[in-house]
């Protein structure tokens, strides 16, 4: 074979050295940002869908700043961060500030995001013992939510860690439902309280007849199995009214409030001002 014939050296392909550049930006925005102790959560809340007035849970959501102290949402480095070490001590930090937060606001419920990678990952379970140790109340007001795609990597794992998790009083989300793989077979033996169905499904639903034929499938997916159910990212008053009139559970999206890392609940005596 001749020169003029060979393969490309995939290592040389512009793209794929862009890419592999640009995932080592990524890490080392993350590591430089975790040394100097720049990760911190956003909040949002999920309101009662039958009382938008009324906030169910918030979520807490990872953010980093950069060292110009513009904050970055999970969304620009999750992705890249996930399969890797660094993805894990993401899950960990995010976990010690969700407790952080249980601990200083007794009546705040919060959700945390978790990858199924980081069961194993023995400083998250020692992050998790030693906040419920401390606040043994906020095992009942923490839910774990668990992607769709991350609980399929190793369902057998996650369903006996979750029962592990239940019986110490911790409540479950599958987040991003419908965007995934779930087998039937094994969403059936998931401990799964909370069904949080994927924004690609609710957006433009009023008007979207086959989001709505979707939609109402997956809801009654999560009814069958006795899961609350959330429909994410709703972002205008006619998705929520017919969201409402669907029997949706609960609604969380930009409609009734952005991610903050300031919500209006944060004072200085530890009081909740708002929640469920």
């Amino acid at each position: 074979m001749t020169a003029a014939t060979a393969p490309a050296d995939p290592m040389e392909n512009p793209l794929a050295v862009a890419s592999g550049q640009q995932d080592q930006a990524i890490f080392r925005l993350i590591e430089d940002a975790i040394r100097r102790g720049d990760v911190l959560l956003a909040y949002q809340p999920v309101v009662s869908a039958r009382a938008p007035d009324r906030t169910a849970f918030y979520e807490g959501l990872i953010r980093i700043l950069d060292r110009d102290g513009t904050i970055l949402p999970a969304g620009q480095f999750m992705p890249a961060a996930e399969t890797r070490e660094v993805g894990r001590i993401i899950d960990c930090l995010a976990l010690e500030a969700g407790l952080a937060a249980l601990a200083r606001y007794p009546t705040l419920r919060l959700s945390i995001n978790m990858s199924a990678r980081s069961i194993g990952y023995p400083r998250w379970m020692e992050t998790l013992n030693r906040g419920l140790a401390h606040t043994p109340t906020s095992a009942e007001r923490l839910i774990l939510e668990i992607t769709e795609s991350s609980a399929m990597i190793m369902p057998d794992l996650v369903t006996v860690f979750m029962a592990d998790m239940h019986r110490r009083g911790i409540s479950f989300a599958l987040d991003d439902f419908g965007a995934g793989y779930t087998a039937f077979r094994y969403l059936k033996d998931f401990y799964f309280d909370i069904l949080k169905i994927d924004g690609s499904f609710i957006r433009n639903i009023n008007q979207d007849a086959n989001n709505q034929v979707l939609a109402a499938a997956l809801v009654s997916i999560g009814q069958h199995f006795d899961m609350l159910t959330v429909a994410e990212a709703v972002e205008t008053p006619e998705e929520a009214a017919f969201l409402q009139s669907a029997e949706i559970d609960c609604l969380q999206g930009y409609l009734f409030g952005y991610p903050t890392t300031n919500p209006d609940w944060q004072n200085s005596d530890g009081a909740l001002a708002a929640a469920s």
